[in-house]
């Protein structure tokens, strides 16, 4: 099934390619501008952040490593089971590193908590987090969020890396599913 066999499902775009690449390019450079001399670890958070990861990286002028982390509150469904499992771990001892969180979407904030927690424990130099999408009620959540792209409605998106049971990743475009599509 190709992107443009979807949009049926969808409702409406929030957020167009452009403006999302726009986004990238302006939190890329201020991470560059934050870390500069030093060589953080972005640790992507599998499998949402795969795009915002590679668009962000390919938009930052200094060095940055990268690692990957699995976590899952969600399983299928389309709200959070509010059990937290590591999936696959990083491969990167963090002990004294700048580390980047990059996250697709923070929804309840309750699995980007249990990250942050664990990962304090590993003995960073510095943590800190960035987002590409964050709901309302992550506003208030106690996970500081350093670099965030957009605040967007409590609606269920897709694209962009953000999935309804692992399917529309793919969609360039940021939309909002339609409620047929996952009601039913």
């Amino acid at each position: 099934m190709r992107a443009a066999d979807l949009s049926d499902d969808l409702e409406r775009v929030l957020y167009t390619q452009e403006e999302v690449a726009g986004r990238i390019d302006e939190m890329a450079a201020a991470i560059d501008r934050d870390y500069k001399g030093r060589d953080p670890l972005l640790v992507g958070v599998l499998n949402g952040a795969v795009m915002t990861m590679a668009d962000l990286c390919r938009a930052m002028t200094s060095h940055c490593q990268m690692d990957w982390m699995a976590v899952s509150s969600y399983g299928a469904g389309t709200k959070s089971s509010g059990v937290v499992r590591i999936l696959k771990d990083l491969t990167t001892d963090i002990d004294g590193r700048d580390v980047l969180i990059v996250e697709d979407i923070i929804d309840t904030g309750l699995t980007l908590s249990y990250l942050v927690q664990n990962l304090r424990t590993r003995n960073p130099a510095s943590l800190e987090i960035m987002a590409m999408f964050r709901k309302p009620e992550a506003a208030g959540s106690a996970v500081d969020v350093k670099y965030v792209g957009y605040d967007i409605p409590d609606e269920f998106v897709v694209g962009y890396g953000l999935d309804y049971a692992g399917r529309y990743r793919n969609l360039t475009d940021v939309a909002t599913l339609r409620h047929e599509v996952y009601e039913a």
